[in-house]
């Protein structure tokens, strides 16, 4: 679970915004929570092992795509973010944003919604080239700024302003490159569960239980507004 502060783990146990808010769901419905870690390089298998009926939800910072719309059923968006760009400082000290790319190597993780991103960037000529990664391979990839693998990593802005934190010298640099919606999904068809979710999202932002998780995981300290609910 490579994406903190959505899922990650601490101390050998399951932590971030999506535990706290799919184990708040399952109490509401009644349900038994329980964790499946995805495991492949690829993000976008999430939804072959949803199909397949590996597990009931996908709960992992998941970006709302017309692509992915044909593969599963999105709740609800619950927040708003988007792309942002680290470079390692020390080495890269006039890079401030995309628009200082120019022959440089941009990194992204296999399957995530940075991926067309950055091959639009390479069609544009913006930038120098593509290096991708394995899903698992985040902080790999962060220490390759400093390394000299590739120049800058392209991520949705909660994810890169966590990590960035244990990496010195890399910083994230520009927030908002896009704008895309977070949600639940489920399997396609399944109507009734993509209710009772969304009902029980909807419980919990009125109570305040969503906006004091926003609050403790994903305060939009980067310049992005929160999604709809």
């Amino acid at each position: 679970m490579p994406d903190p502060p959505f899922e990650f783990y601490e101390r050998d146990r399951p932590v971030g915004f999506d535990i706290d808010l799919t184990r708040a769901l399952a109490r509401r419905l009644g349900r038994r929570w329980e964790l499946v870690p995805h495991e492949g390089d690829d993000f976008e298998t999430i939804f072959d092992e949803l199909a397949s009926g590996r597990f009931d939800v996908v709960a992992s910072g998941t970006t709302v795509t017309g692509s992915r719309r044909e593969r599963a059923a999105f709740c609800a968006p619950y927040f708003g973010s988007g792309q942002s760009l680290a470079v390692d400082t020390a080495r890269h000290p006039a890079v401030r944003g995309v628009a200082d790319l120019t022959g440089l190597t941009v990194g992204v993780q296999q399957g995530n919604t940075s991926e067309p991103v950055v091959k639009r960037l390479l069609a544009e000529g913006r930038i120098g080239g593509i290096r991708v990664y394995a899903y698992h391979e985040i902080d790999r990839a962060l220490d390759e700024l400093s390394t000299g693998g590739c120049d800058a990593f392209m991520k949705l802005g909660p994810v890169l302003r966590w990590l960035t934190r244990d990496h010195p010298h890399v910083d994230v640099v520009e927030y908002g490159i896009t704008r895309e919606e977070i949600a639940l999904a489920v399997r396609l068809g399944d109507d009734v569960l993509r209710g009772e979710l969304e009902d029980a999202q909807r419980a919990l932002a009125q109570d305040g239980t969503l906006d004091a998780l926003i609050s403790r995981w994903l305060a939009p300290d980067d310049g992005t507004s929160l999604g709809t609910r």
